[in-house]
This record gives C-alpha cells, structure tokens and sequence, in this order.
C-alpha cells in the first residue's frame, strides 16, 4: 500500500517505519497516525517481518507533536474522537505481538513524545528532545502522555514535566530512563539496528510473551504474576522452547523458528 505520510523499508526482516513530513518537522496528522496503525497493524501478520524501529525523516525531528492546525477549531466531541483514535494508534504498537524500536532522532515533543512512549525500546540521537508541553495550548496530553510518562519516569518527575512544560534533552531522558540509549545522530538507524537484530534472533514467541507479561503489570485489575505463571506454562508446548533448551544443552547457537 502507498502512504502518504510514512516510508517504509523492508532490511534483514526489520521494518523501518520513517515519518515522511521533514518541512513540518514530522507533525502528526490525523492521516500520518492512521497510516502508521496500519503498517503496524499489516506487520503483525507478515512472516518477513520480525521487528520495527520506528523514526522521522531528516536529522531535526522524530515527530514534533500534533499538527495543530488540523484540530484548532474542534468541538468537544471531535476532540474526544481525536484522542480516543490516537489512544488506538498507540496501543496497537504497545500490545502488537513484535518490538517496536523508536529511532528518535530530535524533536519528540506532545504527541511525538507519546508516540516514542508507546513504542517498546527508545534509542535516542544526541540532538534529541522530549516533552509533553500541551498545557501550554490549555489541554492535556492526548495520546497516553499522562500515564507512560508515569510508567517510564515516575509519577514526580512525570508530574514537573506535564505541569511545566518543559523539554528535556537526551542525556537528561536517558538518566530517567526514558530512553535506553543514546548516541550520535549519524549512528541511530545503525544502533537501532544493531539492537532489534539481537531482539529478533531470540525465541519470538517468548519474546512475545515477555510483552505481554510487562504490559500487565500496568493494567488495572490484572494480576500481572499470574499472567507470568500461565504464560510460562504454556511455553513449554512450543517448538522455541524445544529448539532453546536443545541448544543450551547440545552448546550451539538456537535456530528459531516458531
């Protein structure tokens, strides 16, 4: 399918997803989120496909919000379909069945950075930086701003951001642990890379699983532990755990296929 918002790229079954609006700084339309749930929501089924790294075009910004003119004049009732589409958007790269890498490389400011959160594993550019300054437009983030900002920083630190506004660079989101890495600009993609290469060539299917248990423990009235418990249980039926412990136990390198 052609998009007209995104570029897509197919490397050593890794998928690069790129946001393709570099002269808006990679502004989030209402189509650009359309456009990215359905390459993610396709990748989900298709056996070439084994990871994503998720970035934007050009070296300034990985996505620098929403596009606010596009929403300037909503009433109540779009603006509440607006967040709820968005919510979609990123819980289907936060509950898909592969990892989603974000490549950010620059701005990840409001939705931007919402996106970035949704994803499984961030790597940062050193020119980077994050921030959720909706409340200086009188609104709330829309997208899960107010609760994967909690889940990945605390609710302290989450809580100065989201009130003040505030950006804060790569360095400062590394040490809170908003991202897991942060390097060059001219070394992301390859880094990006390099990481979802070593994720892909472990068993997908606890790969998968590892998902599914992490994600639990933040959902209310879920009983993360014993999500974990069923979860190992049932791995022992699949041909990952078999080709895994063969390995181990024969001293050569698993071959997954599952």
């Amino acid at each position: 399918m052609a998009y007209n918002n995104i570029l897509t790229s197919l490397e050593d079954n890794i998928l690069i997803i790129q946001i393709n609006r570099e002269s808006k700084l990679n502004a989030l339309t209402l189509e650009t989120l359309k456009e990215i749930k359905h390459v993610v929501d396709e990748a989900q089924s298709d056996l070439d496909v084994h990871g994503m790294i998720l970035t934007g075009t050009g070296e300034k910004a990985f996505a620098a919000g929403a596009d606010i003119s596009e929403f300037v004049h909503f009433n109540i009732e779009q603006a509440t379909r607006m967040s709820a589409d968005g919510h979609d958007v990123m819980n289907a790269i936060e509950n898909g069945t592969k990892v989603v890498l974000a490549a950010v490389n620059g701005f990840a400011l409001g939705g931007g950075c919402e996106l970035a959160m949704a994803c499984h594993l961030r790597i940062a550019s050193s020119n980077a930086k994050f921030g959720q300054p909706e409340v200086n437009l009188g609104v709330p983030p829309g997208y899960g701003g107010t609760q994967r900002l909690v889940q990945l920083v605390g609710k302290g630190k989450a809580l100065e951001l989201l009130l003040t506004g505030d950006a804060i660079d790569a360095q400062t989101a590394l040490s809170l642990g908003l991202v897991n890495k942060v390097v060059d600009q001219a070394e992301l993609i390859e880094e990006s890379k390099k990481m979802m290469s070593k994720i892909i060539g472990k068993s997908p299917s606890a790969v998968n699983k590892v998902i599914k248990c992490v994600n639990d423990y933040f959902r209310p009235n879920v009983n993360g532990m014993q999500r974990e418990i069923y979860e190992f249980g049932e791995a022992f039926e699949s041909a990952d755990f078999k080709e895994g412990t063969d390995a181990f136990l024969n001293k050569r390198k698993p071959s997954f296929r599952d």
